[in-house]
């Protein structure tokens, strides 16, 4: 396995929350699933944490974006809880820079924020495991699902997860999620992705899937059509001259993607 791929598993999977059923999983055992020594993957998870939190510090510089901080509505010592897939998981995510905007900006409210994303999962995936929730018992949940439900098979084939589907689950979730825990919902929606990158991706080809942007906005529809609070990270995230956003598979945002969906998050929220 070259440098590049294992620096991006590192960043996008979380074996402990994949493999749940592998209870007690260390450093050392995660770590060799990448072929790496513990060394080696605590330092790789060390430098994604050193760049979400500069991505944190960067935005606090912002005097706009510091207020905006300082008014989300999360009491000391509340709870946070993240659900949902690789837009979630990744360990440069919006979520993983919320986590550092708070403790750099609010460092005596003790916010807790968990992250509980997995990459990969679908909507129905993620409803099974939904019952993590009773155990965390958080405040608030943020929740943003819904990009691999719209993985098709071939260049323009049948969803994995049918859009009607995909409503029903979004529905359960919250549902559920509030009668275990309790917990504020809100939702993010899926981010957009760069169509031509998605196609020229050898990877994607030789495993003949794709994805459409028009599904990402079906399933972001579906979202604003429900009584809970929503944040839009579609628009912030369409493609465009100038704006590198998206990794080269057209699905995955760049760490400069994640800030724009994190700034879209705390301006929302606030």
């Amino acid at each position: 396995m070259n440098t590049e791929m294992t620096m991006k598993l590192v960043r996008f999977q979380r074996p402990g929350l994949s493999l749940p059923y592998l209870n007690g999983l260390d450093d050392a055992r995660i770590a060799a699933l990448f072929g790496l020594d513990v060394g080696e993957y605590r330092s790789l998870c060390e430098d994604f944490t050193v760049q979400a939190r500069a991505a944190a510090a960067d935005l606090l510089a912002d005097p706009e974006v510091a207020g905006q901080v300082d008014r989300l509505p999360f009491g000391p010592g509340a709870h946070v809880v993240a659900i949902g897939e690789s837009s979630t998981a990744d360990r440069l995510s919006w979520f993983e820079i919320l986590r550092h905007l708070l403790e750099l900006r609010r460092p005596g409210d003790g916010i807790k924020l968990t992250n509980l994303a997995v990459a990969g999962a679908t909507t129905t995936q993620t409803l099974k495991g939904v019952a993590a929730l009773g155990f965390h018992r958080p405040d608030w949940v943020l929740c943003q699902i819904g990009a691999n439900d719209a993985q098709r098979l071939g260049a323009d084939g049948p969803r994995v997860v049918s859009a009607a589907e995909t409503t029903r689950n979004l529905g359960l979730l919250h549902d559920e999620g509030v009668r275990l825990s309790g917990a504020r919902w809100v939702w993010i929606t899926p981010t957009d992705m760069d169509e031509a990158l998605i196609a020229a991706f050898p990877p994607f080809q030789r495993a003949g899937i794709s994805w459409r942007a028009k599904d990402h906005e079906e399933t972001a529809r579906a979202l604003w059509d429900r009584a809970e609070p929503v944040v839009d990270a579609l628009a912030p995230t369409r493609p465009g001259a100038g704006r590198r956003l998206y990794e080269t598979d057209g699905v995955h945002l760049t760490p400069a993607g994640q800030v724009a969906v994190a700034r879209a998050v705390v301006a929302a929220l606030s």
